[in-house]
């Protein structure tokens, strides 16, 4: 489905920014990315993970943000799992305390004004341990750091991450630690992985952004439920054009960050009864909006399976975040009504 904003619509402004996620196979240096960032136009870099900074060092944490300072960008640094029972927790790295005090420390270096991080993946839907308890385990961690996070003038970001959280249970896990430090980084790409309407999942988590994770994706049905892909911005069928103008309105402030990822399809077989052992707290409305969608939807064009050669993976990555910066960069300039 495409939702067209209607043609001469006035867009309220916003920071366009970039989530190095978008170039991870580059292989460059934190300097570089902000580098290209700003020769693209972009006004904010999002160092979604602690990789991309190179290091936590105080001296190289200065070393970006000035840099960020010449070129005239606003910085935003995250890190992965702060969740001690994920599947994809980093427990080698230290508590989740731990790990979330020293990137707090980090923020305050390159000011930023919040750490993104996350509970898990689609996995800890299924696992031994229940989501709720996941989810419970991440407030604790968010409890035990409030005082930290306010006294460092920090918020934590959580993003709804990989199919791991639909929208109203990322929000009530915001409610349970505090909204006061705890918000939402909010991925558009990632509600369609947890059988989720990204139009919903915006509406639910609103009031709690306080960032983005920003791409289109593509809806479609098969012969046992539905198939879901991420695709360049414009090329989808989700209506992000409708979703973006809602989010400049609904989230005034929070920047536009592009999170590029070309990927899929990932299958849904929401015919078969076992599938519905991870969602079975999904009210049946919810699901209907993720259906509305999927039966609307088509395939895309069929196309040759990717390369496995590295530099045509860097290649291919590279235009598909060029095509979609340039299609974002003219849509929140208003001249694009597509």
């Amino acid at each position: 489905m495409r939702t067209a904003v209607p043609q001469h619509a006035v867009l309220p402004s916003a920071k366009i920014g970039v989530d190095v996620y978008s170039l991870r196979s580059q292989d460059w240096t934190p300097i570089q990315y902000l580098d290209y960032c700003a020769a693209q136009g972009a006004q904010l870099v999002h160092f979604s993970e602690i990789r991309f900074l190179g290091s936590l060092d105080t001296e190289n944490l200065r070393q970006i943000r000035s840099r960020a300072d010449d070129l005239g960008l606003d910085l935003e640094i995250g890190m992965r799992s702060i969740c001690p029972t994920s599947s994809i927790f980093a427990a080698e790295e230290g508590t989740a305390e731990e790990q979330l005090g020293r990137t707090i420390d980090a923020a305050r270096i390159v000011r930023s004004s919040i750490v993104r991080c996350f509970l898990g993946n689609s996995d800890d839907r299924r696992g031994e341990i229940s989501l709720q308890t996941h989810i419970l385990n991440t407030v604790a961690v968010l409890k035990n750091m409030r005082s930290r996070a306010l006294d460092s003038g920090i918020r934590i970001a959580i993003e709804n991450h990989s199919g791991d959280m639909q929208a109203r249970e990322l929000k009530g896990l915001v409610e349970s630690a505090g909204p006061e430090f705890v918000g939402v980084c909010l991925d558009s790409g990632n509600p369609v992985w947890a059988l989720e309407d990204p139009h919903l999942a915006l509406e639910t988590l609103a009031p709690h952004v306080l960032t983005s994770h920003i791409r289109d994706s593509r809806v479609w049905k098969t012969e046992d439920g539905a198939a879901a892909a991420w695709c360049r911005m414009g090329e989808g069928n989700i209506g992000i054009e409708a979703y973006l103008a809602r989010y400049l309105e609904e989230c005034p402030g929070r920047p536009v960050s592009l999170e590029i990822i070309v990927k899929g399809p990932r299958y849904f077989p929401y015919r078969d009864p076992d599938f519905w052992n991870a969602y079975r707290d999904t009210p049946p409305w919810e699901f209907a909006r993720f259906l509305t969608l999927v039966e609307r939807g088509t395939p895309p064009p069929a196309s040759s399976p990717p390369s496995l050669d590295p530099d045509k993976l860097r290649a291919a990555e590279m235009d598909d975040f060029r095509e979609s910066f340039r299609w974002t960069r003219e849509f929140l300039a208003g001249s694009r009504t597509d």
